[in-house]
C-alpha cells in the first residue's frame, strides 16, 4: 500500500470517528460502483449521507476546490448505491464532503454538508 493510500485510509478512519461522535452510524466504507466510489455512507435519523473524504498531510491545502468531474463520479456512485438500496426511498439523502488535515498523530476534520452536490 502506497503512502497516498495509507494517508487516505487514515483520513477515512478519522472522518468515520468524527461522524460517529456526532451520532451518525457508518453504514458502508469504500463502496464502489459505476466508475466511482463513496468513501463513507452514514445514517442518522431520516438522513443518509454519502461522503467523499479528502485527506491532506502537514503541507496539503484543505480548501482546494471539489472538481466538477469528481462530483459527477460521486454522483454516479451515489445513484448506483441508492439503486442497490431501495430501502432508502423516502429518506433525505445528501452528498457531503469531509476534509481531514493530518498532522502527526492528530487529525482535524471539517464536515461540509451538501458540498458534493452537482451544480
Amino acid at each position: 500500500m502506497g503512502r497516498e493510500d495509507r494517508r487516505g485510509r487514515r483520513g477515512e478512519r478519522a472522518a468515520a470517528r468524527f461522524l460517529r461522535r456526532r451520532g451518525w452510524t457508518i453504514v458502508a466504507t469504500r463502496w464502489r460502483a459505476a466508475g466511482g466510489e463513496l468513501d463513507l455512507v452514514a445514517a442518522r435519523g431520516a438522513t443518509v449521507i454519502l461522503c467523499e473524504v479528502k485527506s491532506r498531510g502537514d503541507r496539503g491545502a484543505l480548501d482546494e476546490p471539489f472538481a466538477v468531474a469528481q462530483r459527477q463520479r460521486m454522483r454516479r456512485a451515489a445513484e448506483a448505491y441508492l439503486g442497490a438500496n431501495p430501502g432508502l426511498e423516502g429518506r433525505e439523502v445528501r452528498l457531503d464532503l469531509l476534509t481531514v488535515h493530518l498532522r502527526g498523530p492528530l487529525a482535524r476534520v471539517r464536515h461540509r454538508p451538501g458540498a458534493a452536490a452537482v451544480p
